[in-house]
C-alpha cells in the first residue's frame, strides 16, 4: 500500500495524517500542490505508484483541478472530485440536501441588490449573507436591518468578484450559542463535537470552543443522509438545532480540520481517516 498526501501546507492535521500513517507502516509522500506540472495528454508514472491520494489542499480551486486530473488517469482519490465539487459550493450543496428531503435552513438566491433586499425581508431580519463559497466562516453577514443590508449589498457588488454577485441568502437559526460538527467516513458517523461561541459565527477558526457531542441515532441517521446526498466518503456535516424544526445540515465540508475535535470526542480522527481509505482501495471503491 502506498499513498500520498496532497498539500498546499503541512498544518497540525497533516501531521497527524503522517503519524496515523507511519504507525500503520504505510509507505508514503507528502505532495505540495503548488509545485506540479501536469501534462495532461500523458500520466505521470509518478502517480501511477500510488494506491490513493488523500486531497488536502487548503486552497479549493487548486485542489478541485488535481482531483480532476488524477481521476481522468484512474487514480483513486478521496474524497472525488465531484463530492469536493459539490462541498466547495454553498449553492449546489443546497440543492442537493433538498433533493434528498434532508432538512435545511430556508435558503433565498439573487443576483443583484434589489432583489437581495426582497429576498432578505422574505425570510425575515435578521438574515445571514453568504459567498457560496469559502471556509473558516469569512465573509459572513448577519443583516439585521434594511440600512445594513444596503450597506452590504453595496459592498459586495462594489468591492467584490464576480462571484460575490451572486447573493445567497440564508434564514438566521436562533441556534443556541453553538452548532455541531459531525465527521461522517462512508456510512457512519464516527464522532461529532459542540462547537461553543458567544458570536453567532460558530466556527474553531473564529475562536469557538469545543466539546463532545452524543451521536444519536437520530443524529447519526442524518449526517450520513446528508453526506449520501452529496456522494459520501470523508466529510464534516454541519448541524443548526432549531428550535422549531430540530436538526438542519448547514453545510459539508470535504477537506475538513480536526485537530480541535480529538481531545473532546476521544476519537483518534486522522487514524479513522487512513483506516477508511485504506479499507476503500482494498474493497475497490474509488471515490
Amino acid at each position: 500500500m502506498r499513498l500520498a498526501i496532497l498539500t498546499s501546507r503541512v498544518r497540525v492535521e497533516e501531521k497527524l495524517l503522517v503519524e496515523a500513517l507511519r504507525q500503520r507502516s504505510i509507505d508514503f509522500d507528502l505532495i505540495d500542490d503548488g509545485e506540479l506540472l501536469f501534462d495532461l495528454a500523458q500520466p505521470q508514472e509518478r502517480w501511477q505508484s500510488y494506491d490513493a491520494v488523500l486531497c488536502r489542499s487548503v486552497s479549493q480551486s487548486r485542489g478541485l483541478a488535481v482531483l480532476h486530473v488524477l481521476e481522468h488517469w484512474g487514480i483513486p482519490v478521496f474524497n472525488s472530485a465531484a463530492v469536493t465539487a459539490l462541498c466547495n459550493d454553498k449553492l449546489l450543496t443546497t440543492l442537493a440536501l433538498q433533493r434528498a428531503g434532508i432538512p435545511v435552513p430556508r435558503t433565498m438566491l439573487a443576483f443583484d441588490a434589489e432583489h437581495a433586499i426582497e429576498g432578505i425581508e422574505t425570510l425575515g431580519y435578521p438574515a445571514v449573507l453568504k459567498p457560496v463559497s469559502g471556509s473558516w466562516g469569512r465573509l459572513l453577514a448577519r443583516i439585521n436591518d434594511r440600512d445594513a443590508a444596503e450597506a452590504v449589498l453595496e459592498h459586495a457588488e462594489t468591492l467584490g468578484s464576480v462571484q460575490h454577485h451572486i447573493h445567497y441568502i440564508q434564514q438566521h437559526i436562533d441556534k443556541p450559542n453553538r452548532d455541531i460538527r459531525a465527521f461522517v467516513l462512508g456510512g457512519r458517523t464516527a464522532c461529532a463535537i459542540y462547537r461553543h461561541s458567544e458570536h453567532w459565527v460558530t466556527n474553531t477558526a473564529r475562536g469557538a470552543v469545543t466539546d463532545n457531542c452524543p451521536v444519536t441515532p437520530e443524529l447519526d441517521r442524518l449526517c450520513v443522509q446528508a453526506a449520501q446526498a452529496v456522494g459520501g466518503g470523508i466529510l464534516a456535516v454541519d448541524v443548526f438545532e432549531d428550535p422549531e424544526r430540530g436538526l438542519l445540515v448547514n453545510e459539508i465540508n470535504a477537506t475538513m480540520e480536526f485537530r480541535n475535535s480529538i481531545a473532546p470526542t476521544g476519537v483518534n480522527i486522522p487514524q479513522e481517516m487512513i483506516e477508511y481509505v485504506v479499507s476503500s482501495v482494498h474493497e475497490g471503491v474509488a471515490l
